[in-house]
């Protein structure tokens, strides 16, 4: 497909390498020259220097025939003008914009036709989403969840004291008690997709975990990971994210505290978050965070703009025995660098929102048996991709062990109903189920039935 993206930042960036790597035809719209050169000597792809909501630039960037554009820089209003400007001179155009703004939301949904826009995605929004789940199961390091929130793929690391340090497969259903899969193992930056029983956990390995959503608990317990009903958190930085999580967290009645260093920021948060406590100062000042009680707090949430401060806070907090912490990266590609470190959970706004709009670009290609959902796991060296069984689909009724899948392909989970399946040698899928699959190395599935043989 013919793909404009305007806005060449951290999130552009990161859509132009995932879409590239799918072989889709790229044209990089953004102001400023020397960025658009660097992108373009990392992917291949054309670039163009101009205003992306210019007709002018449009019409040179071949709107005419495009079939999608994504607006991604940083201003709303940008973004919005880009979409409704190209969608009038191409009326089959698929746009997408980015919006940021709390005050936006509302309002663009229901202005969504006349803008032209096919969906919107919010980075923001579903960082403190995902930051929400996080803190309510402590002891988890990420969570995606799949077939209306029924399954989840958890991630967990091995440590010397875990119950599956030095066990095999075999071992696994004694230890949790409960139907789990172990999809994915990243071990010394190498993803392996455990294959048969006597596959051995280490320490150091982080696994990716399917589990019914209702057997998290269960999960956590028996492995012996002591976990605690968050009360109070400190978010330090005081950035659009901060403001959505603390809206949530108050919500459910757990006490906010933000750390931020600017006077009218946090003059403006104060006055939008009345139930939470605004500190004014500077978060990378240790004397800061202990007067204002981070040793009290049951979760520190580092989200400045400084991914080097946003991994000094979270280390500190360790350091003081805070249960549970959350580290945002904006701008770091290879979070390998800090695997070993002890900064929590890593959250990335951007690849959060590129897999919405990889699933997006996915279903457009090919309706039929498209995916539902893409999330991206083990550092972004597989994928876990729902999809929804139709009439099409191959192999219905057909126990897995017979099946010939492609290398690397592992179906993690299946929803039949109501009912959650953990998948077994004997298990088949049929027409209506919703099935989670997850895949690595370079094998890319854009209907179910590409993953067979």
């Amino acid at each position: 497909m013919k793909i404009l993206i305007a806005g060449d930042g951290k999130v552009g960036e990161t859509l132009t390498k995932e879409l590239a790597d799918e072989g889709h035809d790229l044209i990089l719209i953004d102001r400023d020259a020397t960025v658009l050169e660097a992108t373009a000597g990392k992917y291949d792809v054309m670039t163009l220097r101009g205003n992306c909501a210019s007709m002018d630039t449009l019409r040179d960037a071949g709107v005419g025939d495009a079939d999608l554009l994504i607006a991604a820089t940083g201003l709303d209003e940008l973004n919005l003008l880009t979409c409704l400007t190209a969608h009038s001179m191409n009326g089959k155009l698929h746009t997408i914009a980015r919006i940021h703004n709390p005050e936006y939301m509302g309002q663009i949904y229901e202005m969504r036709d006349r803008f032209g826009l096919s969906m919107t995605f919010n980075p923001e929004k579903q960082t403190a989403v995902e930051i929400d789940r996080l803190l309510k199961f402590p002891g988890f390091l990420k969570r995606d969840a799949f077939a209306h929130g029924r399954l989840e793929i958890v991630e967990l690391r091995i440590d010397r004291q875990s119950k599956l340090c030095d066990r095999t497969l075999y071992n696994l259903p004694a230890i949790v008690n409960c139907r789990v899969l172990i999809c994915a193992v990243l071990r010394d930056g190498v993803t392996y997709t455990p294959n048969s029983g006597d596959f051995t956990l280490q320490e150091g390995d982080r696994i990716f975990v399917t589990a019914s959503s209702d057997d998290l608990s269960t999960l956590l317990r028996n492995l012996g990971i002591v976990t605690h009903k968050v009360k109070r958190v400190m978010l330090v930085g005081g950035g659009t994210i901060s403001y959505y999580l603390a809206e949530t967290l108050l919500e459910r009645r757990v006490s906010v505290s933000i750390v931020e260093r600017d006077p009218e920021q946090a003059r403006y948060l104060s006055e939008v978050l009345p139930g939470a406590d605004i500190i004014l100062g500077d978060a990378s000042r240790q004397t800061l965070l202990d007067s204002e009680g981070l040793a009290d707090s049951d979760a520190v949430v580092s989200l400045t703009g400084l991914d080097e401060l946003n991994i000094l806070v979270s280390l500190y907090a360790n350091r003081r025995g805070i249960p549970q912490t959350v580290t945002k990266l904006g701008r770091m590609e290879d979070t390998s660098i800090i695997e070993n470190l002890p900064v929590g959970s890593i959250v990335s706004p951007r690849k959060l929102s590129c897999n919405n709009i990889v699933r997006y670009v996915r279903a457009m290609q090919d309706q039929t048996g498209a995916a539902v959902a893409v999330h991206h796991i083990a550092d972004g060296q597989a994928e876990a991709i729902e999809f929804h069984l139709d009439g099409t689909a191959a192999n219905t009724d057909v126990p897995l062990k017979k099946l010939s899948l492609k290398k690397n392909v592992l179906i993690a989970g299946i929803l039949r109903g109501s009912e959650v399946i953990i998948p077994g040698g004997n298990t088949t899928f049929r027409a209506g189920d919703t099935v989670v699959i997850v895949v690595s190395g370079d094998t890319v599935l854009l209907r179910f039935n590409d993953i067979f043989e």
